[in-house]
């Protein structure tokens, strides 16, 4: 890979040996571990338990000497967070796929590390390699974090650029390196409809992200011929349940209240621990078909793209019970009813009145959108 993309991309094979050295000298990263996996636990006990740790991480990765080492020590991992964190896990769309070439793969975006993950072992469990998958700067503010993450097959997508003239720089490396992946090394890629989650449920494309890919166009070559030469494919990810509910409830209340929202500097660690940790219910993803057509902007792609992500959606009850709450009106029938009544009656027990009807929107964007 040339040297251009080292600023960016996920770490290789030959920087395994040093990352996972630097990892397991890291005191905080251990500290980190110990604290989530022992929460419960005296914190006298967690110089002794942090030992222990680094012990039992040593022996764990004592085989990892690749990128795809690492992932295979984290598939076991993956898959009993699927059985014990989620009623089922289902997938659509993905047999109706060419994957001969690779492809571009942009999805809603709920959950910080699960929506790429559940793409991955959507992708693994039917015999593909797994995705490059972009991450913003914002969350690699701590050193071990970013490693950990670069060793898993991300790349950066430097979002923390004041200048205009850095931010166009960085945005046309990153098209080039995505444009890179998918057509040299043939990787597949991952990347959110928009920067950071649909925390009020509204699965928007930016059409900036299009723009951005188009940066790497030849001046001679066509926006639609480069757009198709992306071979761009929308997933849809449904969640019956989301844990970080109640969060983006409240965060949104105080971003209306007060205009603004201050985010503590372990917020976003502490919601991929409650996105992996919490109960999902039923997750369903869904491929679409690739995209054809005669596009001539970014917007017309975004639109398009909205389009087949809220029509691969599947609707869950959690969905139907919060549009009834909201809006009583109307008769939505659904199955497993009562579960999803128990379920938001019980989040939102601690809210106040304007946080709970941001915490039912969330669950009924999406199935309002679809009757419509």
């Amino acid at each position: 890979m040339s040297s251009k993309f080292d600023s960016i991309r996920p770490y290789e094979d030959a920087d395994i040996p040093s990352v996972l050295n630097k990892l397991f000298n890291n005191k905080e990263f251990i500290a980190s571990l110990v604290a989530f996996k022992f929460s419960s636990w005296p914190r006298f006990l967690r110089p002794v338990l942090g030992y222990l740790t680094r012990r039992y991480i040593l022996k764990q990765m004592t085989g990892v000497k690749t990128a795809r080492d690492f992932q295979h020590l984290i598939g076991p991992y993956m898959e009993r967070m699927i059985s014990t964190t989620t009623q089922s896990f289902t997938v659509s769309g993905l047999e109706s796929l060419d994957l001969s070439q690779a492809c571009l793969f942009i999805s809603n975006h709920r959950d910080i590390a699960l929506d790429p993950a559940f793409v991955n072992w959507a992708l693994h469990m039917n015999g593909q390699d797994t995705v490059r998958i972009a991450v913003g700067d914002n969350l690699l503010k701590k050193e071990w974090v970013a490693d950990l993450i670069r060793l898993n097959k991300c790349f950066i997508v430097k979002r923390s650029a004041t200048d205009r003239r850095e931010k166009l720089k960085a945005a046309k490396l990153l098209s080039e390196y995505i444009e890179f992946s998918l057509n040299s090394e043939s990787q597949h890629i991952w990347i959110a409809q928009k920067e950071g989650r649909a925390k009020d449920g509204n699965d928007q494309t930016n059409p900036a992200i299009i723009s951005m890919f188009s940066l790497n166009k030849p001046k001679t070559t066509e926006f639609a011929t480069y757009i198709d030469s992306l071979r761009i494919v929308p997933v849809s990810i449904s969640y019956e349940f989301d844990p970080c509910d109640i969060s983006k409830a409240k965060e949104l209340q105080q971003l209306e209240d007060e205009g603004s929202y201050d985010k503590p500097d372990n917020e976003d660690v502490q919601s991929i621990v409650n996105g992996i940790t919490g109960q999902k219910g039923r997750v369903h993803v869904h491929f679409g078909e690739k995209l054809t057509g005669e596009f001539e902007n970014a917007k017309q792609v975004a639109e398009h793209l909205d389009s087949a992500i809220l029509s691969g959606y599947k609707p869950f009850s959690t969905g139907a019970v919060a549009a009834t709450m909201l809006d009583p009106g109307p008769d939505y029938s659904c199955e497993n009813k009562e579960k999803a009544e128990q379920y938001l009656q019980e989040r939102l027990q601690d809210l106040s009145e304007n946080e709970q009807n941001k915490l039912l929107t969330m669950y009924a964007t999406s199935f309002l959108k679809q009757q419509s």
